[in-house]
């Protein structure tokens, strides 16, 4: 087996762990978020500047937090 099969396989190896740690980072980061409508998501979206605000979230906002 030629050496430079192995690096490759090595290669793609850490590519995979790579890949693996940035899908569980973003599955804590998106489980940690307040449910859309709570009282905690109501005080997050009041911190974020109102430009940041997606079309979605202004709706959400608008029929949880203020109706």
């Amino acid at each position: 087996m030629p050496h430079f099969a192995l690096a490759s396989g090595v290669v793609e190896m850490r590519k995979r762990l790579v890949s693996l740690w940035l899908l569980l980072a973003l599955l804590t980061l998106v489980a940690c978020a307040p449910e859309v409508g709570s009282d905690a998501w109501c005080q997050q979206m009041k911190a974020k500047p109102k430009g940041d605000w997606t079309m979605n979230e202004a709706t959400d906002f608008a029929k949880h937090c203020l109706l």
